[in-house]
């Protein structure tokens, strides 16, 4: 008998946040050594995944399907693609640097009582909350069930708005939480009358007499069976997508973002960035694209331009604040619209960036806005007014913050930069004015990231003493953070193959699926001004 190594994935981490809240309450170092190791082997289980992984077999393997609820037509269905295994990679990375990253978190902050206000300090609850959140993330990317998805989608809300609102920082956290549970409640609620839709459309057309299955559903789309074209199609689209836009988050539907990143401990907003947020990106590319071909083409110029907006928007909001950690949340907002803007390209070339970005964003971001909450820690500030002169009392992190930074205005040789490349390509050869101006943001974070250095770590001690007050350097526990993500950033800015080669299949069988070829650029013939060679825009959307 195989041994079901998605269930196992995703239930290893769902069993272990009830029984981090068994271990003893005077107890909280056994409890985080728990979630700890916990989180290793989770990872451990991922990388195993990634051994076995073919990128040239099946589109999905590892495949578990039983039947769960059949009145419904549902199933238990798990698989596993390029794109999935990327995205839990990363999360899996992540998971065990975050808890140690936020170690003394929970310390610091308490749970949530019924008056709304902050009850005793309990760590096996934050322990359990993000085991929780891990383990139903790493669901969405394998479920290939679109009400099973839906269910897990809509979950993973839960221990996040806990975490920000119950181990949040400021007078602020219960509003920024309340904020982003209804946003993504909202965006939730429309998604399930789409979902509800979609069954009564594969009902009514025949498709196994109402079905959730992701890949018979395609299957049905793909040979005619269902006809996507129709008003009711582009509506169901816009369901689905409305509520992955809301999760990802793309401009205008993005306002609760830095309210919650701010409100969060570094930690908890770098599980929502980096992580949670990357869901909704995943999810337009394996639901929204697969399913909807049509429409997705109809509407993909309009999505485009609202991408661009919201690179550009970000990046010029980010350069305008001052907090620091709210300034990083607004180019987080910038990079998801180049994410979204290499989706709906609709080239092989833009959804591999795509793919890519959202990975090497989650590592740029994860470093940054770790090292800030290191930094603001220390001070007890997060207004740039408030330092100056780090890079003279602890050059080790003002050095780690310049690497993250530099990552995150995407420059050559580290992790960011090929993955907005290939975005920026690949928009080109099919929006050439988008990407032109989606360009521009380039030096928009150039002006953000190096101002913020220069104001930060720059220039002479704060209030002239010989050592900015309150300051040291990073060490121990920050450095064991810290260096994988340092690590990662040049590993895969020089060397992206491994990730690219593990994507690539898995976006040529959604393109397949959507029914586009790439545009081909057209060339002169000598002496007659003709052009050959030319797919036009049409053409390019067969």
């Amino acid at each position: 008998m195989s041994i079901p190594w998605l269930t196992v994935l995703w239930l290893v981490p769902a069993i272990a946040a009830g029984l981090v809240l068994a271990v003893p309450a005077n107890r909280p170092v056994i409890a985080k050594w728990f979630a700890l190791t916990v989180s290793v082997l989770v990872l451990a289980v991922g990388v195993g995944l990634a051994i076995g992984f073919d990128p040239a077999g099946d589109r999905y393997q590892f495949v578990e399907d039983v039947s769960w609820i059949p009145a419904l037509g549902t199933r238990y269905s798990l698989g596993l693609d390029g794109i999935g295994l990327a995205l839990i990679l990363l999360t899996a990375a992540l998971l065990p640097l975050l808890l140690l990253a936020g170690w003394n978190d929970a310390d610091t902050a308490g749970s949530l009582d019924h008056a709304g206000g902050l009850a005793r300090k309990n760590p096996h609850i934050y322990l359990a909350l993000f085991l929780a959140t891990e383990a139903m993330v790493l669901m969405s990317f394998v479920a290939l069930d679109i009400l099973l998805f839906y269910i897990f989608f809509e979950a993973m809300l839960i221990p996040m708005y806990f975490l920000i609102g119950g181990f949040g920082n400021g007078p602020n956290r219960s509003g920024a939480a309340v904020k982003f549970l209804l946003y993504n409640l909202f965006g939730g609620l429309i998604l399930l009358a789409a979902v509800v839709g979609l069954y009564v459309v594969t009902a009514q057309n025949g498709v196994d007499g109402g079905t959730f299955a992701l890949t018979d559903v395609v299957a049905a789309v793909s040979s005619g069976q269902l006809d996507d074209s129709t008003g009711l199609a582009k509506l169901l689209f816009l369901g689905f997508m409305f509520a992955f836009a809301v999760k990802a988050p793309l401009w205008p539907l993005h306002s609760w973002l830095p309210d919650a990143a701010v409100a969060a401990t570094p930690t908890s907003a770098v599980l929502m960035m980096a992580v949670i947020d990357k869901v909704g990106t995943f999810a337009m590319l394996r639901f929204c694209l697969q399913l909807f071909p049509d429409a997705s083409r109809w509407f993909a110029p309009l999505i485009c331009a609202l991408a661009v907006v919201g690179i550009v928007y970000g990046a010029i909001l980010a350069i305008g604040q001052t907090d620091v950690m709210r300034l990083i949340a607004y180019t987080s907002i910038s990079h998801f619209g180049f994410i979204i803007l290499g989706i709906f390209a609709l080239t092989a070339q833009g959804q591999t960036g795509s793919t890519l970005y959202m990975v090497n964003h989650g590592i740029s971001t994860a470093a940054l806005f770790l090292i800030a909450g290191f930094l603001v820690s220390r001070r007890g500030s997060r207004l740039i007014a408030d330092y100056g002169g780090v890079q003279k009392v602890a050059p080790v992190l003002a050095g780690t913050f310049l690497v993250a930074g530099l990552a995150t205005l995407s420059l050559p040789g580290l992790a960011p930069f090929i993955s907005e490349f290939l975005v920026l390509v690949g928009t080109f050869t099919r929006y050439p004015v988008a990407a032109v101006v989606a360009t521009s943001a380039l030096v928009l974070s150039a002006i953000y990231i190096l101002w913020t250095y220069q104001r930060m770590m720059g220039g002479p001690p704060k209030s002239g003493d010989s050592a900015a007050p309150g300051i040291r350097d990073l060490a121990g526990r920050e450095l064991v953070v810290v260096a994988p993500l340092m690590a990662l950033l040049l590993v895969l800015g020089i060397y992206p193959k491994p990730l690219i080669d593990l994507i690539e299949p898995a976006v040529q069988n959604t393109l397949t699926t959507v029914g586009v070829t790439a545009p081909e650029p057209a060339v002169a013939e000598p002496g007659d001004g003709r052009t050959h060679g030319t797919t036009t825009e049409a053409e390019g959307h067969r």
